[in-house]
């Protein structure tokens, strides 16, 4: 973090980290940590359950940046990257849909029932 703090100062922009297991890291340089965030208000950490939608979200609109703007891509510097990036970002914000979910609650419950089926009495 204090890297990008530090790299980012300038553009006075709100940071969220988003990260999971909040017990996992609750104990880990506690009072380190929160003395660091508290001289940085524009900071702020938000912990997820493990395999929560919103990380995985997250996750998934990385992989699609990779895939559609990234991935065998010719870039002549660090700066062009970036500039192929956020045109990518800009591009797909100004044409993007809502995500409209379409499996019912019955669906997922009969898929879940079949995958339970599935594993029962395997060995794990």
């Amino acid at each position: 973090m204090p890297w990008c703090d530090a790299g980012f100062r300038r553009r006075r922009s709100r940071w969220s980290l988003w990260t999971s297991g909040r017990g996992r890291h609750r104990a880990c340089h506690r009072s380190t940590i929160s003395a660091w965030l508290a001289r940085r208000p524009r900071w702020h950490i938000h912990f997820t359950p493990t395999y929560a939608s919103r990380l995985n979200q997250v996750e998934r609109f990385f992989a699609f940046i990779t895939q559609r703007a990234i991935r065998r891509g010719s870039f002549d510097s660090t700066a062009d990257l970036v500039k192929k990036i956020d045109r990518f970002i800009r591009s797909h914000n100004a044409n993007s849909r809502s995500f409209v979910w379409t499996a019912t609650a019955d669906s997922i419950l009969q898929k879940l029932a079949r995958l339970c089926q599935r594993i029962s009495g395997t060995e794990h």
